[in-house]
């Protein structure tokens, strides 16, 4: 197959970036602000494998249900949104890639980003790292339905006709995504992972042709 014909395509947080003190901290203080109790990583980790929660406003005001408080969901977003935008959350990221590994895949793929951010929220910080030109890109904007739903990846294959695409995720949302797609799925599972087993058989049982612990190992 030529490199024309291959797309590879990536969610963004756990893969692309590391969201461990961006919007796993971010959901730890909106938590914490309306509910009055720390909720752990681990305990952030436990809902994701569970599947469906994708959006971290909507976790947000899950977890603070399940602790007793019910908050409007539009509480919550400003909230998050006061944090993670206004409060400089989202720069408080990391960026994974080593210098060169995108430049070595570009010359075998055309290059795609599926994320359930907004665009205001991917832009920011792909823009941040130099690489907005580097990608086509669909976010939560372009969608009706949220992963797990495969709407983000059936739209890229809609404006791609002619090529292959693989998805590349950290969650089981975004397996879910790429079977009911019909697209082959790489998982990351960093060594350092909370709940790192319970992932690796959730991506076994959802059909990873591969589980990486990084990024940087894909090739």
């Amino acid at each position: 197959m030529t490199a024309a014909a291959q797309m590879l395509v990536f969610d963004m947080d756990g893969v692309l970036v590391d969201v461990t003190d961006s919007y796993r901290e971010t959901i730890i203080r909106v938590v914490e602000h309306f509910a009055g109790q720390t909720v752990t990583r681990a305990q952030i980790q436990d809902y994701k494998n569970q599947g469906g929660w994708n959006n971290d406003w909507a976790l947000s005001q899950k977890i603070c249900r399940d602790l007793g408080v019910e908050i409007p969901y539009p509480q919550v977003v400003e909230y998050f949104n006061y944090l993670f935008l206004d409060q400089g959350m989202i720069h408080r990221e990391r960026w994974l890639p080593r210098d060169g590994l995108l430049d070595r895949l570009a010359a075998k793929f055309e290059l795609a980003i599926f994320t359930g951010r907004t665009t205001q929220e991917a832009e920011i910080t792909l823009k941040r790292e130099g690489f907005r030109d580097r990608f086509l890109l669909m976010t939560a904007n372009d969608v009706e339905r949220e992963k797990p739903a495969p709407d983000g990846l059936l739209k890229i294959a809609s404006l791609r006709p002619s090529k292959k695409l693989l998805y590349v995720g950290d969650t089981v949302d975004d397996a879910r995504c790429a079977r009911s797609a019909n697209v082959p799925f790489i998982g990351i599972a960093a060594l350092g992972h909370e709940r790192r087993d319970d992932l690796l058989e959730l991506f076994r049982l959802e059909g990873a042709i591969q589980v990486l612990g990084d990024i940087n190992e894909i090739g």
